[in-house]
């Protein structure tokens, strides 16, 4: 069977992969031996606070599970919009807001209705796999610009006004990103924005981690960086936000986030719903009303809370261990650790370091970890992504295992 060349193009998410191994191993793992402690996938280990399962299960027995509109419940995107008031001071007017099947079919959407067959969208290196898989689904090129950590691992607009020529479209930024935690200051993005615009090109931001900032400083909530935490829709009504339930509010298997647009863009996004989605699932738009309850607010932030919590112990322990973070992220959950000394300790060197210590620290440790060749090219091979999204009991037992490992 022929596969089509859009298909042969996508590279397997190498995470997901890595997780089918760790599975696979735990499985066959000896009676007894340790289990299998999974710092690989940005999962949060919460799940969806009790009234956004009642509201669920209320949905469920009133049969509101029929079809909703194409962009979602009205009530849903009223309530987003004053989240946006309530959080970020920002005035997003409801019909702005696409409520979509998660952050990845908004994602699609935004790339269906603005890319044409050979534009080229500028993107840091390391950045999200799946984000740059879905310009080229889109018959777009992604093309990843090297950042350093001295950048906070993120574009500057005298990088995008370097790369930009006749092909290209525009940027798609991720704040705070995966895999690094950290975030673009606000003015920095204002400018990479002023210099997309000046082009007549296009700003996509992923900010599915925005509920989850903490500031750039470790220690108390007191010292965190005012600089970091705003969303890009405060720059400007031409800024498209991508946004998900998934990880602030812990709807992950819910595959349910939504979508901030121009209000010239909805129609086209609209009809691209309607024919690829019909609408994001009905049961999970009435269960995220809950969301936004005081209730669930004050888990969510508590849930935020222990998230920085676990940040702020578990990056000094990598750095004790000869794993350091060049950068503190300052959201998500996630440390982009240099492992280059900690392979050496263990006779592991070359290009494919962080693959083949992967691999090590599953079969000897029992760790699965996300190995840095899945979020780029330029200098990956020596960076390893742990998730914090695990209790601390859990990460406090992979960092006595790494510890016994590396002696």
């Amino acid at each position: 069977m022929r596969i089509a060349r859009r298909a042969e193009r996508i590279e397997p998410f190498f995470v997901m992969e890595v997780a089918k191994a760790a599975s696979a191993l735990a499985r066959e793992a000896a009676a007894g031996s340790q289990p299998m402690l999974y710092l690989n996938i940005g999962e949060p280990d919460f799940t969806a606070p009790p009234l956004v399962q009642e509201a669920a299960a209320r949905a469920v027995s009133a049969g509101r599970t029929q079809y909703t509109p194409a962009v979602g419940l009205d009530a849903l995107r009223e309530r987003i919009s004053g989240w946006y008031a309530q959080r970020f001071g920002l005035d997003v007017p409801a019909r702005r807001i696409v409520v979509t099947a998660g952050a990845s079919a908004a994602l699609q959407l935004a790339c269906l209705a603005l890319i044409e067959a050979g534009d080229e969208i500028l993107m840091p290196d390391p950045s999200y796999p799946c984000n740059r898989h879905f310009v080229s689904a889109a018959e777009g090129r992604a093309v990843l610009l090297p950042t350093t950590a001295e950048g906070r691992f993120q574009l500057t607009a005298e990088q995008v006004r370097g790369a930009w020529n006749e092909r290209t479209r525009g940027v798609l930024l991720a704040s705070p990103s995966n895999p690094t935690g950290t975030s673009i200051p606000l003015d920095e993005l204002r400018r990479i924005h002023e210099v997309v615009k000046s082009h007549g090109g296009i700003t996509l931001v992923d900010e599915i981690y925005l509920g989850l900032s903490y500031g750039a400083a470790l220690g108390d909530a007191a010292e965190a960086d005012a600089r970091f935490g705003h969303s890009a829709l405060a720059i400007d009504d031409s800024v498209i936000s991508i946004n998900s339930f998934s990880k602030y509010f812990s709807m992950t298997g819910w595959r349910l986030g939504w979508l901030v647009v121009p209000e010239a863009l909805v129609p086209a996004v609209e009809r691209l719903a309607q024919n690829l989605f019909i609408c994001a699932s009905a049961i999970a738009q009435q269960a995220a009303l809950a969301c936004f309850e005081p209730e669930s607010i004050a888990e969510y932030e508590r849930r935020r809370a222990e998230f920085k919590a676990r940040r702020d112990w578990f990056i000094p322990q990598l750095e004790s261990l000869g794993l350091p973070v060049p950068v503190v992220p300052d959201g998500a959950f996630y440390a982009w650790a240099d492992c280059g000394e900690f392979a050496r300790q263990l006779g592991i060197s070359g290009p494919r370091a962080s693959w083949d210590l992967t691999f090590e620290l599953m079969k000897r440790a029992h760790v699965t970890v996300a190995p840095g060749r899945d979020f780029g090219t330029d200098q990956t091979g020596r960076f390893i992504r742990f998730s914090t999204a695990n209790a601390l009991p859990q990460l406090e037992e992979a960092v006595a295992r790494l510890r016994a490992l590396a002696r």
